[in-house]
């Protein structure tokens, strides 16, 4: 007669432990390692689009590179979303059956949000930003993010306005812009329109942060890949109807070079990325993830030969120094945000 009380009240009990643990480590792992993918991902699209040989000779260049370069830049980001979806979701329905990815419709609003406004808007709007630009211009503005997580943290008395943690974020920013090689003659390049895409790219890539931390306080990280990424291919296929992909007469080696690209640069990175959320406030894990310009040149220094200037050593040791700043104990204050495991 009591047992179902006693149940109810266990329930309670495991579901108050797990969102009292946190595991900070483990999340920097995450968040690392989705910024490896993103700088692998990055290394590998330079490879391919401009001829470099990687180890052993091999190269992505010569007729492969003449039609990846046919690729249009809206289109690789819609295949980025559309693909990693299409990975994804037949694997969970064979996991865990279609029930358990249900969602209530009030949380799909927030689910479209992030898939729209935060994943769909920052990969068309970096690409938009480079193509305007450079690489050097899009990423350094792109990566102000975490100014603009931080202020909203601290706006909405979340966070205080703590000397250390504006100086982590400084540095961050600063240790990217150095690391890309932005300082210099051509570094930066200002043109209107890619600078507004950038900085819009750096509004996204925070609101993911903020909404996504969120919503994995009561949802597990693969139910909340899955519904941002159908919402990111919903949107896509408004923007940019199957036909007109169709009439770009992708040959296979395109579409083949596109389903690793997605994987590499989305599904991988992102499933990482939430779980990193899980256990990380936004602007720790937003400022971890400058780790990925850092990757991106390293990787492009030891597989592709590139050479590694002083000044991007220094910004790389800046960033480390940010992330180290940024992980260290700060005094809770009311309201702080509590991270948490997902109570699924």
């Amino acid at each position: 007669m009591n047992a179902e009380p006693v149940q109810h009240r266990n329930r309670a009990l495991q579901t108050a432990s797990r969102q009292a643990v946190a595991h900070p480590l483990r999340g920097y792992f995450f968040i690392a390692s989705a910024a490896l993918l993103w700088g692998i991902s990055a290394t590998l699209g330079r490879a391919a689009f401009t001829g470099h040989r990687l180890p052993g000779g091999a190269s992505l260049g010569g007729s492969f590179a003449d039609s990846l370069k046919r690729i249009d830049p809206l289109i690789l980001s819609q295949s980025r979303a559309t693909l990693s979806l299409t990975v994804l979701l037949p694997m969970l329905l064979a996991r865990r059956g279609a029930s358990a990815l249900r969602v209530p419709a009030r949380d799909l609003v927030q689910f479209f949000l992030l898939g729209v406004l935060g994943v769909a808007a920052s990969n068309y709007l970096y690409y938009l930003a480079i193509q305007r630009t450079n690489v050097a211009t899009a990423i350094i503005l792109q990566y102000t993010a975490p100014v603009w997580v931080l202020l909203y943290t601290v706006a909405r008395g979340a966070r205080r306005p703590s000397w250390r943690r504006s100086g982590a974020v400084a540095l961050a920013v600063a240790g990217c812009a150095l690391a890309v090689g932005s300082v210099g003659a051509g570094g930066f390049r200002l043109d209107p329109v890619g600078v507004t895409a950038a900085l819009l790219a750096a509004f996204s890539f925070a609101f993911y942060n903020v909404g996504g931390h969120k919503v994995l306080a009561r949802y597990d990280r693969w139910k909340v890949l899955l519904w941002v990424l159908v919402a990111a291919a919903t949107f896509w296929i408004f923007v940019n109807p199957p036909w007109k992909i169709v009439a770009a007469h992708y040959g296979p080696r395109q579409w083949a070079f596109m389903l690793v690209f997605s994987l590499v640069s989305v599904l991988g990175p992102f499933s990482c990325y939430f779980a990193g959320l899980q256990h990380l406030e936004p602007t720790r894990a937003i400022v971890a993830s400058c780790l990925e310009p850092v990757f991106s040149i390293v990787i492009a220094a030891l597989v592709l030969g590139e050479l590694l200037r002083p000044m991007q050593t220094v910004g790389i040791v800046l960033v480390l120094v940010a992330i180290v700043l940024i992980q260290l104990p700060e005094r809770a204050t009311r309201g702080e945000e509590l991270v948490v495991e997902p109570i699924e």
